[in-house]
């Protein structure tokens, strides 16, 4: 993926309201991180096994202790979206068309 500086500095001010709560060895976490390196993207990383205010942050936000999971924070308002595939759609709607793909 090939971006102008505009473009990159756009994409990451919409990768700026998200984070991805994970753990190292969850195959569906890890589909999600390798859609996120993809698309060139700094997304903050939050990893449940390693940092217990991360979890519990998950648990109190998203309602379950479930990853991957991406919190989503549109102007103050916060969406928590779950399952891998449905996160990974939601990226590549964000960010693909965002500059062109080498």
């Amino acid at each position: 993926m090939v971006r102008t500086p505009a473009e990159q500095q756009a994409a990451q001010e919409i990768a700026g309201n998200l984070c991805l709560y994970y753990f190292a060895t969850c195959p569906y976490c890890l589909r999600v991180r390798r859609t996120i390196d993809r698309l060139h993207v700094d997304i903050a990383l939050r990893d449940i096994h390693r940092d217990p205010v991360a979890c519990r942050e998950l648990v109190n936000g998203g309602g379950r202790r479930t990853v991957p999971c991406l919190r989503i924070d549109a102007e103050g308002r916060l969406t928590w979206l779950y399952e891998s595939t449905d996160i990974v759609h939601y990226l590549k709607q964000r960010f693909a068309n965002i500059g062109s793909v080498a």
